[in-house]
């Protein structure tokens, strides 16, 4: 009863005590919300593993991502000449994220050579976050020349991360827990930190694009502490090989192997609607900047593209976490087809809906192809060599997303359909390359659905 307000009081105090009423549920609230997602992510022995710790390190990661997002969503495209941005982006994406994609197969093995490797290198990708997002923070503020540096690095440190993450959950895993549960665990998460994190980003953006970035600053800071703290597990290499994606074997460590045809095969599919990612990306935020559908405003197309991609890569996660005895071959083959579809439908019937239904299925397929590229390395590869077999994947990954964002940056924004015709002859072409590879064994994997 004492927080019912007084009538007889003054309008300032009844201000003040609904205020602080207001302050205490929804302090309650959080306290409730993190209990709850607390025994989520330690449930099924995820606490003792130490996979919750990083589940909890995604959460701010990916937290942070988005906040930087939404901070450069209006300054970084939109505010910049449109020549000006496509050619620094460019340029940075090639002098950044290309070495990188070439050169990461070769930084596993090198950290496996320091005891506290991995959990530094995660935590590199964080802290990095941490000081381009002060970085940012001023640039924006003062329209620097460092915006572009800065905000690519951003970028490269994110893809990064992936990478190290990738082998660091088969590390983590409890007894009796599938590398497809994990990594749907780790990717609920992030969806969770993007409902959560973009409302509070939104409501910063309101002040500066530049407090966004300080928020984002305090969220990767929280997640860099969290990564030094990651279970010694994530380090040990002992007894693990490294899986040989070409080229000669000799040189790898003992126990590695040669990529299984099914594993080779999931990767290539999924090459596909990486690529198609970066080159929506890229594409899109160029195009509808210049030639904006009539009616509709630059943003708004832009929010349509970026809603469909992440409800579809929502229900991606879910999907996979309810469709039990998916085949893997047969769904990565399914996605490939089904955003190829997309694409065409794009082109013929260029508008919204188009654009909503290219950003939702390639949300959907991506995460879809993704989950049947884990349980196809989990089904083939030996667990002694899951780790390297995630790392090496993802870079792959990475780089075929790099290639389809140069794609788009490339591509010229008059007429809008020019570029999505060139995105159709590619994913054509891919498709029946991927699709006529596959070897006997595969086929009567996908014919007899087992």
């Amino acid at each position: 009863m004492t927080d019912l307000p007084d009538p007889t009081a003054p309008a300032g105090s009844k201000v003040a005590r609904g205020l602080g009423a207001t302050a205490r549920a929804t302090r309650r609230a959080g306290r409730f919300t993190m209990r709850t997602a607390k025994r989520a992510a330690d449930a099924q022995g995820a606490g003792e593993s130490g996979l919750s710790r990083l589940i909890q390190m995604h959460f701010f990661n990916t937290a942070g991502d988005a906040a930087v997002a939404i901070a450069l969503a209006g300054t970084l495209f939109f505010t910049v000449p449109s020549g000006e941005a496509r050619g620094q982006v460019a340029l940075f994406l090639g002098l950044t994220m290309l070495p990188f994609a070439i050169v990461a197969p070769l930084i596993g093995p090198f950290l496996d050579r320091f005891a506290h490797g991995r959990r530094w290198a995660i935590g590199a990708t964080m802290a990095i976050r941490c000081f381009l997002c002060w970085v940012l923070a001023g640039a924006v503020h003062t329209d620097s020349r460092w915006l572009f540096p800065a905000a690519l690095g951003v970028l490269v440190a994110s893809k990064a991360y992936g990478v190290t993450r990738a082998a660091a959950v088969p590390r983590l895993l409890p007894r009796d827990f599938t590398l497809v549960k994990a990594n749907g665990r780790v990717s609920m998460s992030g969806i969770v930190a993007v409902a959560i994190s973009a409302p509070i980003a939104g409501l910063a953006s309101l002040a500066g694009p530049e407090w966004v970035l300080r928020y984002a600053f305090l969220l990767f800071l929280v997640a860099t502490v969290t990564a030094i703290r990651l279970p010694s597990r994530v380090d040990s290499s002992a007894g693990e090989g490294d899986l040989v994606l070409r080229g000669d074997a000799g040189s790898a460590r003992t126990g590695s192997m040669r990529i299984p045809p099914a594993v080779s095969y999931a990767l290539r599919a999924n090459c596909g609607p990486r690529w198609m990612s970066g080159f929506l990306i890229m594409f899109m935020a160029f195009q509808l900047r210049e030639n904006p559908i009539d009616g509709w405003s630059t943003e708004v197309l832009t929010a349509v593209v970026v809603g469909g991609a992440a409800t579809g890569n929502f229900l991606g996660v879910v999907a996979a976490s309810v469709l039990k005895q998916i085949n893997p071959a047969v769904t990565v083959s399914a996605v490939l087809v089904a955003d190829l579809a997309v694409v065409v439908f794009g082109f013929l019937l260029y508008g919204v809906l188009a654009l909503l239904l290219l950003g939702l299925v390639a949300g959907l397929g991506q995460a879809l192809a993704k989950f049947s590229l884990d349980a196809t390395i989990q089904r083939d590869v030996p667990h002694r060599v899951q780790a390297s077999a995630f790392a090496r994947s993802d870079t792959t990954l990475q780089l075929a997303w790099v290639i389809g964002g140069f794609v788009g940056i490339a591509m010229p924004i008059d007429p809008p359909r020019l570029g999505l015709g060139v995105a159709v002859a590619v994913l054509a072409a891919w498709v029946l390359f991927v699709l006529t590879r596959h070897s006997p064994r595969l086929r009567r994997e996908m014919a007899t659905g087992s």
